[in-house]
């Protein structure tokens, strides 16, 4: 059974985004760099957009929930320095697999995708319903929105987005076998945080494509995952 529901979700999601980021890395060549720049400030305009409609949610929020997963996983990212290695990592395969690509662009790519794709409500809810449920329609729909996203990032910022599509696979793939097992545990309250939170980077991807801040949104991603004890302790 859980074999069936890690294929039928996570896997169609890694597929879609590695065909759109295909194409979309394909299609670059023939769009002119003041276009790519328009294209990528839309889509910055689209992750805020995700972002903020994420922080409504129908259960009560606490925010002194939401202030302390932030200021753990802050720490706890800039302990670890994820930023450092998920960067290392977009650069080795840029060496193995894009020897033309600049860099800074491929890495910023694969980075800037897999934080879009893997952090956010519906990930989170998407992976839980499949663990939980065998229903994979959150997980569907993202897999259509992830495709056109990677579409319009590959355009813009290369073949780093294409590569984005593994580590969907593994965290996705990875909730939705977790949330099988800890469902018990997990409350509507529990994942409304836990939603709130990744929305909260979300947006702070956004503006990060919008180049009005330079945050190392990485090193906030074991945020999302507070709330798990933070609800149940406050």
């Amino acid at each position: 059974m859980l074999k069936t529901i890690f294929l039928s979700g996570a896997v169609v999601n890694f597929l879609l985004v590695a065909v759109g980021g295909g194409v979309g890395t394909f299609l670059k060549r023939g769009i002119p760099d003041k276009l790519r720049k328009t294209l990528t400030h839309g889509m910055a305009l689209c992750v805020l957009y995700i972002g903020i409609t994420g922080l409504f949610s129908e259960e009560k929020i606490k925010p002194l929930v939401v202030i302390l997963s932030m200021a753990a996983g802050a720490l706890l990212g800039e302990l670890i320095d994820l930023d450092k290695y998920l960067n290392k990592l977009g650069l080795f395969l840029q060496k193995k697999f894009e020897k033309g690509e600049s860099e800074s662009r491929f890495a910023e790519g694969f980075v800037t995708a897999t934080m879009v794709f893997c952090i956010g409500a519906m990930t989170i809810v998407g992976a839980i319903d499949s663990g939980i449920k065998g229903n994979n329609t959150v997980l569907y729909s993202k897999s259509l929105i992830d495709m056109v996203t990677a579409l319009v990032f590959a355009s813009t910022m290369g073949a780093g987005v294409i590569f984005s599509a593994f580590p969907i696979l593994i965290i996705e793939g990875a909730l939705t076998i977790l949330a099988s097992f800890v469902a018990p545990v997990l409350s509507v309250s529990v994942i409304e945080h836990m939603g709130v939170v990744g929305s909260l980077i979300i947006i702070a991807i956004g503006l990060n494509l919008l180049e009005i801040t330079k945050i190392k949104i990485i090193n906030l991603m074991p945020a999302v995952f507070f709330p798990l004890a933070l609800c149940y302790i406050l």
